[in-house]
């Protein structure tokens, strides 16, 4: 087991003086290889501030952030963005496919842009639908797929290649509870294979397909478990409220 995602005392604020809001406070987490962590807590308790960090989309304002090895703090803004073509894997709730691109050009697209040339691209795109259970849709538009199906995709172009730091904010906020569930299973064989990933949800039924589950409040995290309980014992850190 190693760790391939780690947040080391990470703070995160915005803004200055008297105005300034403290997203984060003094985060530790390590997520290792094979592992699913999920993230709960209320609204504004720091959630999706986590990930946009986590995946260098953000700095933090204190602490160290190291993904598959990488110190985020000393690498360049071009070797963060090759390390999240090459690494990181995002999946959003609103998808994020690129309308005019069928399923396996959106999937596809991540590794063209890191040089992989489009027939090599292609074959691994269909070869990560097929994983995933939609390559007959792999010349449908977004437009034309349902809800999963999109959400199939999107979770295919997060992990295609060598991504091996999954992160998912909110996933199955716009599906059914079948779909949502499905995603979930998908997210939890993905993380079997070796990767290791975070997703925040605020459904305790969905947290139970993770190893651990992790408790945010006002920027800290107040507890984790290793199961996920039920909604009544979540009363007190958000359950059921919005990302």
């Amino acid at each position: 087991m190693s760790a391939l995602l780690e947040l080391r005392r990470v703070s995160k604020v915005y803004g200055e003086g008297v105005t300034a809001v403290h997203a984060l406070r003094d985060i530790d987490l390590s997520v290792e290889r094979g592992e699913l962590v999920a993230v709960m807590g209320p609204s504004g308790s720091g959630k999706s501030s986590l990930l946009t960090i986590a995946g260098s989309l953000e700095e933090a304002s204190d602490g160290d952030v190291v993904v598959d090895g990488h110190v985020l703090g000393r690498l360049s803004h071009r070797e963060k963005a090759r390390l999240r073509r090459r690494s990181i894997g995002f999946v959003f709730q609103d998808f994020n496919l690129l309308a005019g691109l069928t399923a396996a050009e959106n999937v596809a697209m991540p590794l063209e842009l890191d040089g992989t040339p489009a027939r090599e691209a292609r074959r691994v795109a269909l070869e990560a639908l097929e994983q995933l259970g939609v390559l007959e849709r792999a010349e449908g538009f977004p437009d034309d797929l349902s809800g999963g199906e999109r959400q199939r995709v999107a979770i295919a172009r997060a992990v295609v290649g060598e991504r091996n730091v999954l992160l998912a904010d909110e996933p199955t906020g716009a599906l059914d509870s079948v779909n949502s569930e499905g995603v979930m299973r998908v997210l939890r064989e993905v993380c079997r294979r070796g990767a290791a990933g975070v997703v925040v949800t605020h459904e305790a039924h969905l947290a139970s397909w993770a190893d651990r589950v992790v408790f945010l409040r006002d920027g800290r995290i107040v507890d984790q478990t290793g199961a996920a309980p039920g909604p009544e014992s979540l009363l007190g850190v958000g359950a059921g409220q919005p990302s």
